[in-house]
């Protein structure tokens, strides 16, 4: 796992102060080069838990959020979940990078403290997990079912080409999405790793030259995946890129620019179409920021652990998952329903196109 420019930055968490109510920690990318879901993960949280608070709180007590940052680095994340384990914190809502939330959320399971995350998809989170451990959005087998099939669909007579980060959300979503277009029939003509961080990928795109890749499916990141989209441009080689929930960003384009046009990607149906998010969506673009990405995911994640709290009348991170797993909860994602092992039931992943620096859901 690549160390991130980070990893030494400090972090930001404060000690809880006596008088606090109900604990919750919020973790994620605060710096380093995925800081933009960080930022995300933070709004959404902050917003949730001034929204909660300002209806009463939870059984007549308030909120306190404290944010800690792991900027991506599975090390840090594991340092600061201990230091949420020793200042009391028993909700945790956080870790955008699965390779982060994996080895934290043993933490939380030995500490008995609740976690749910916003944004982590690995399967291996919720598979290898026991009791305490969520999340809201989907899972990368699920993706990579999506992104396969599209790609069977629309794509079938071209030559594919795959790429990841090695990392646990990139290598995990192409392998997801291998295992599709591999039963479907396509096989693919390249599956290649590239290093995170850098800044020059002419050996990979030789690579699909060589092999006269038509189509890209990538597992990684927007910071390489926009880069790699304008050294193609560059280069003069016309593939069809094809990413995951990790490129639903505005920043995207911003390293891609026009080079991005017509890239595809999966994420959820967007949470801003809700009905149940109009409040916190005007309440978020009154403050200036537009709710992208997991914003509003973040504070369904909130959203999910006080309503637990409120119905079984106490803090207990055991109590809280056991009614999150036999009840409904009503969010800003609409009313979420978890299995037995932490995943939300249903989860949908749709395809969406950028186009002239905004992105769009396909068949809108």
């Amino acid at each position: 796992m690549k160390k991130f420019l980070f990893v030494f930055a400090a972090i930001l968490f404060m000690t809880l102060p006596a008088h606090a109510d109900i604990a919750i920690g919020l973790v994620g990318p605060l710096t380093g080069q995925y800081a933009v879901f960080g930022e995300q993960m933070r709004r959404g949280a902050e917003q949730a838990v001034a929204d909660i608070n300002a209806m009463g709180g939870v059984n007549g007590e308030k909120l306190v959020l404290h944010s800690a940052d792991d900027a991506c680095d599975p090390k840090q994340a594991v340092t600061v979940a201990n230091q949420m384990a020793s200042n009391g914190v028993k909700f945790v809502i956080g870790h955008y990078c699965s390779g982060s939330a994996i080895p934290a959320s043993k933490v939380y399971m030995e500490e008995g403290m609740l976690y749910i995350s916003p944004a982590a998809t690995n399967p291996k989170l919720t598979d290898d997990a026991k009791d305490l451990i969520f999340r809201v959005c989907g899972r990368d087998d699920r993706q990579g079912s999506v992104l396969g099939n599209y790609v069977l669909q629309h794509f079938h007579d071209k030559k594919v080409a795959i790429a990841h980060d090695n990392s646990a959300y990139g290598h995990g979503l192409a392998e997801e999405t291998k295992k599709v277009l591999n039963a479907g029939g396509i096989n693919e003509v390249a599956f290649e790793a590239y290093t995170p961080g850098e800044r020059d990928y002419s050996s990979l795109i030789s690579k699909l030259k060589q092999v006269d890749a038509q189509v890209l499916l990538i597992g990684g990141y927007h910071t390489e995946t926009g880069l790699i989209a304008r050294q193609l441009k560059e280069q003069g080689a016309h593939i069809q890129i094809i990413g995951g929930d990790a490129l639903m960003t505005d920043e995207f384009w911003s390293i891609s620019g026009p080079a991005g046009e017509g890239v595809l990607m999966t994420f959820g149906p967007d949470p801003r179409n809700r009905p149940d998010a109009k409040t916190a969506l005007d309440t978020l673009r009154k403050s200036g920021y537009e709710p992208e990405g997991y914003t509003l995911y973040t504070y369904a994640a909130v959203q999910a652990v006080a309503e637990g709290i409120r119905r079984v009348g106490s803090p207990d991170p055991m109590k809280v998952a056991a009614d999150l797993r036999k009840s409904q909860t009503k969010t800003v994602l609409g009313t979420l329903s978890f299995d037995a092992k932490g995943d939300i039931i249903g989860p949908a992943y749709v395809l969406y196109r950028w186009h002239d620096g905004k992105y769009k859901e396909i068949g809108e």
